[in-house]
């Protein structure tokens, strides 16, 4: 019996429907694999398909599809070289199975079904896949190979079941989406499941954007006497040989490479790069185009187009009106300078007229409200618009979560867009990330070295200029009391007298308890973001429009 089995664990990003893509990419892994000696390639959570898969297998040709690329791919290792694991939605006797193969030989060798179905935050694995039954190891060159997916391991059945019936290792495959410090908890539950079954655990995880949700690999190998043997990479594609050993005591996975973890800035701003590069990528845009203000949002929402797709991807357009003022002017035009795009400016002051007049007869003796105010951002979004109609470029909307949530936002206005790097970022903490990017180029980054932001950007106050004098806190409470009552609201569910207990005063709280309530509507229809914290809106908190339920009434 052999003693020594030779993985590759392969973090893929697979493109959800893409199936040929995709089989290419398991293809070179298998062939990185050969040579680097490797017996096994392991490969993410429905690899062939893409995670998540949604309504997609739904379609019986799809699925049609994936048994015939995944023949194809088992067919494939007849040649010389390592088997692989490759993850696939698979039909059987009228039920669909999240499924694990084992392709070894020119056929499908073994194959396990997911058990544990996720329901909660951004799943709904119950709505498309039927819950398979609880599974027994799988042996490979004489190994007992436990094969728990994903959410498997996150509970404790699958992994007592697969010890109890012979394991000798927990090998699973994940799309585990990204939130800041997740991979704190990650481990902590890894080493529960090792402590609970005596056994070495394997994470092989998916890297990736995928609309709202980015994926950041950083697989890794636990030993049984809760060691980290081996850690991979965080937003990146990456092959690592994890040699396992047989000895007295079980199995150990051999010392590899161990890739420190980002600081948590860093890790929220390489998920908005790579969520953004894949969105641009995967759905085929020439770039971005960015409404550029001179305000620390759209600044910061530059430098991560940047970042994420180079500058020559990145078109900037300042729309000024007559309430902006000359700082914003300058302060656009020199962090365009800095990150190296174009950068266009056309004023709005012409269409604003045009508005005013053709409404004038019907606002005949009212005096002018946020109405006004309104017509110039969705002016501004009507320009942004038409240009990205002409020349092909994805509007990039600038809004983040603190707006979002109160509906400091306009529809049809700033909203317009494609998508949002910011869309789950609070207002503090763009300021951190924007002074963190000053500070440090992430890895990955395409952009400049250096302080891509103006110092100024930072320290003025927030405003929206669409009347004189304005500043973002004439309308909201300050950015770091509203952050912290909304992390309270949104993420922990809290109640308004929970909070108010803890110090906030109770008419603050219950001001921006109702602007988050009235703002549903705004958020259903606002675009797709990258998710970073614990409730990101859309996915992670969906509450009816229509509500007559309030935390006011008791």
């Amino acid at each position: 019996m052999a003693e020594t089995l030779t993985l590759a664990l392969a973090q893929l990003n697979p493109t959800v429907g893409a199936l040929a893509h995709n089989a290419e990419k398991i293809l070179a892994a298998r062939a990185e694999g050969a040579r680097l000696g490797a017996e096994l390639v392991v490969t993410p959570e429905l690899s062939l398909a893409g995670y998540p898969p949604e309504d997609l297998v739904r379609k019986p040709a799809f699925i049609e599809a994936c048994r015939e690329r995944l023949e194809a791919l088992a067919a494939a290792t007849a040649a010389p070289g390592p088997a692989l694991i490759v993850g696939a939605p698979w039909r059987e006797e009228e039920r669909l199975y999240n499924a694990a193969f084992l392709l070894e030989g020119g056929r499908i060798a073994a194959r396990r079904f997911k058990h544990e179905l996720p329901n909660y935050g951004v799943f709904d694995e119950k709505r498309v896949f039927d819950p398979g039954p609880a599974p027994g190891p799988i042996v490979f060159k004489g190994f007992r190979l436990g094969l728990p997916i994903c959410e498997d391991w996150w509970l404790p059945a699958v992994p007592e079941t697969l010890a109890e019936t012979g394991a000798e290792i927990l090998l699973s495959i994940n799309a585990s989406p990204f939130e800041a410090a997740k991979q704190d908890q990650r481990l902590a539950l890894a080493a529960s499941r090792v402590v609970e079954t005596g056994l070495p655990f394997i994470f092989c995880a998916q890297v990736g954007g995928q609309d709202e949700l980015v994926f950041e690999g950083a697989s890794f190998a636990l030993n049984a006497d809760r060691t980290l043997a081996l850690q991979m990479p965080w937003f990146e594609e990456a092959i690592t040989l994890c040699r396992l050993e047989r000895r007295e005591g079980g199995l150990v996975c051999l010392p590899g490479p161990l890739t420190p973890e980002p600081p948590v800035l860093e890790q929220i701003y390489g998920a908005m790069m790579l969520g953004l590069r894949d969105y641009v990528e995967k759905n085929r845009f020439p770039g971005v185009l960015i409404g550029l203000s001179g305000g620390i949002d759209s600044a910061l929402s530059a430098a991560v187009a940047v970042d994420a797709l180079g500058a020559e991807r990145v078109w900037t357009v300042m729309l000024p009106s007559p309430y902006t003022s000359r700082e914003s002017l300058e302060d656009a035009e020199a962090c365009a300078r800095r990150l190296g795009v174009r950068y266009d400016v056309i004023p709005i002051e012409g269409a604003m007229a045009a508005f005013g007049a053709a409404l004038a007869p019907l606002f005949a003796g009212r005096a002018p409200d946020i109405t006004e105010e309104n017509i110039q951002s969705r002016a501004r979004g009507l320009i942004l618009m038409a240009l990205s109609n002409k020349f092909g470029p994805m509007l990039l909307t600038t809004g983040n979560k603190s707006e979002m949530s109160v509906g400091y936002a306009t529809l049809y206005g700033d909203m317009c867009g494609g998508y949002s790097v910011l869309k789950d970022v609070y207002k503090t903490t763009v300021f951190a990330l924007a002074r963190m990017r000053n500070e440090t180029r992430p890895a990955g980054a395409r952009g400049p070295e250096g302080a891509v932001i103006p110092e100024r950007i930072l320290t003025k106050p927030p405003s929206a200029e669409l009347k004189p004098n304005q500043t973002d806190q004439d309308t909201l409470p300050p950015y770091d009391l509203l952050d912290a009552i909304l992390e309270g609201l949104v993420e922990r569910e809290e109640t308004i007298d929970a909070l108010a207990a803890r110090g906030f005063d109770r008419e603050v709280v219950a001001r921006v308890w109702r602007m988050l309530d009235r703002a549903e509507y705004k958020r259903r229809q606002a675009p797709p973001g990258v998710k970073s914290t614990r409730r990101a809106f859309g996915r992670d908190r969906r509450y009816p429009i229509t509500n007559g339920f309030t935390d006011l009434v008791k």
